[in-house]
């Protein structure tokens, strides 16, 4: 099977859901050509070393990649988002039509939308059958996250967005793949035809995050002082909940402290709040190489997940939330929908509603307060749970049946 990927992300940015895919599919004897962009995520601007060019070829390993130029922009300006990806999906269009001429299938990473450009295309030109793998859901996700604008500006861009993404998800009668079940159901709800569409959950980077030893070095990082240590890892950004926990921890003061590592939209307005609580029990690590977080995983004594209460979020399992699993770390997850679902039906860690700073200091207080031991059982579980229904090899089993099936069937799968 010839397969045709095309992302906006892709490494080296640290997005490896497309990456993982494509070279797992290449290893089991198909043949994949990635069409992308040159990174720039999360920074907003290309990464030294990189130039944007528009006759751009490489190989990694088995898998043939195309890049070609796109505006960067990762900040809080809707208007440069927007430009981004508009000048992706025309860019990837232009080359795709000669670089994907002769994939069996398309499988498009969203979002953004406008990636689904060239696949549509070739769907219209050859009816190349189209596998749209859906993230989260847009407009609610741009509408709601505090970068769109606002009155009747906001309200035309939210009915556009809605219009597109009604037309994207019937369109040619593509396979549409999500990532939890409650996601399923709002996509059929935006026009997708029910019996197209699948649930997979997503994965991690299973070569990278493991459960590993604990070590001083992990411990001294995290600033550890023989309290009680939750960590929140990944992106600090506008939809993530982080006023919240930072109340919360404020509110526990010295019986637990709280590390943050990574950065983000969200990031200055959150440490400008822990300074103004006086929350001296709230750290930031600032990012942190990848190769670095199993041991900050393994150093800290729980993972906090947290997401805002908004519909946009609601059917979003977060990817931290993946990687904790595979980590065999226990987990607090503040947030509602299919992963606090999964948490408290699997027992991998404790629960509370999302942006209800009094319940999440409550559970901060209980974590806490648990024996070792039971913690210990529930990272344990936690690494079964992903190894049994979210690793990579579960995933990609799934992805090979539903692009074979589309590529035989010309998209009824």
């Amino acid at each position: 099977m010839r397969v045709g990927l095309i992302s906006q992300w892709y490494p080296p940015e640290g997005v490896f859901i497309p990456s993982n895919l494509a070279h797992q599919l290449a290893d089991r004897g198909h043949q994949v050509r990635v069409l992308t962009t040159f990174p720039s995520y999360p920074y907003g601007r290309v990464f030294p070393g990189w130039r944007q060019r528009w006759r751009h070829r490489e190989t990694d390993g088995p898998v043939a990649i195309r890049r070609v130029p796109a505006y960067p922009s990762h900040d809080r300006s809707a208007a440069r988002r927007a430009l981004s990806h508009l000048s992706f999906g025309a860019s990837s269009a232009a080359a795709g039509v000669r670089w994907l001429a002769d994939v069996d299938v398309t499988y498009v990473y969203h979002p953004p939308p406008t990636s689904i450009a060239a696949a549509a295309l070739l769907r219209a030109a050859r009816r190349t059958p189209i596998v749209l793998h859906v993230q989260d859901l847009w407009p609610e996700s741009v509408v709601q996250s505090g970068m769109a604008p606002t009155g009747w500006t906001g309200r035309g861009l939210g009915r556009s967005l809605g219009a597109l993404m009604r037309r994207t998800y019937r369109l040619a009668e593509a396979v549409v793949v999500v990532i939890s079940p409650a996601m399923a159901e709002q996509v059929v709800e935006r026009g997708a035809d029910p019996a197209r569409v699948r649930v997979v959950w997503n994965w991690t980077d299973d070569a990278l995050f493991r459960p590993v030893p604990v070590t001083a070095d992990a411990r001294a990082a995290l600033g550890h002082r023989g309290r009680p240590t939750v960590m929140f890892a990944g992106n600090l950004g506008l939809l993530q909940g982080l006023e919240t926990a930072i109340r919360a921890a404020a509110a526990v003061g010295d019986r637990i402290d709280l590390v943050l590592v990574g950065s983000g939209a969200g990031e200055d307005a959150a440490r400008r709040l822990a300074a103004d609580l006086g929350a001296d029990n709230v750290r930031f690590l600032g990012r942190r190489p990848p190769e670095q977080m199993p041991q900050l995983y393994a150093a800290a004594d729980w993972q906090l997940i947290c997401l805002r209460d908004m519909p946009a979020v609601r059917s979003a399992v977060p990817s931290k939330l993946q990687a904790a699993l595979a980590c065999g770390a226990p987990v607090i997850a503040s947030l509602g929908g299919d992963a606090a679902t999964l948490v408290q039906s699997a027992g991998v860690g404790l629960t509370c509603a999302p942006e209800d700073w009094r319940a999440l200091a409550g559970r901060f207080v209980e974590a806490g307060a648990l024996p070792v031991a039971v913690r210990a059982e529930m990272g344990r579980r936690a690494r079964q749970l992903y190894r049994e229904r979210m690793s990579l090899r579960v995933g990609v089993d799934q992805f090979e049946d539903i692009l074979t099936k589309a590529a035989a069937q010309g998209g009824r799968a």
